[in-house]
């Protein structure tokens, strides 16, 4: 089985009204449920905004550059990720499928190399 990144494009701009956002957590923890039940379920977090990142980027002289903050600025970021196994990518898309209904958000499937 592969493993694939179910990655949650989280626009900028804050987090829903808190009522909204308890219906979605209920509703993902029900897929979440359903994945780990079927196998697929392998690991899962929400992420911090971009603004709580570190980024490290080579300085050129062969050090590392520590700098607060998202390596760019977008108007959307990685707010959260599930990484599963599935036999293929039609599997994986159905996953995300019902992740992405739960979430209401958009989800990114990506196979992981190797």
């Amino acid at each position: 089985m592969a493993k694939y990144l179910l990655s949650v494009v989280q626009p900028t701009g804050g987090v829903p009204d808190p009522e909204v956002l308890e219906k979605i957590m209920v509703d993902v923890e029900a897929v979440n449920d359903d994945m780990r039940r079927a196998g697929a379920w392998v690991f899962g977090a929400g992420l911090h905004a971009p603004d709580t990142a570190t980024t490290l980027r080579p300085d050129g002289k062969g050090g590392v550059l520590v700098v607060d903050g998202p390596y760019v600025e977008t108007k959307e970021y990685l707010g959260g990720f599930t990484i599963i196994e599935a036999p293929d990518l039609d599997a994986a898309l159905e996953w995300g499928r019902r992740l992405q209904h739960a979430i209401t958000l958009p989800i990114e499937v990506r196979p992981f190399q190797g």
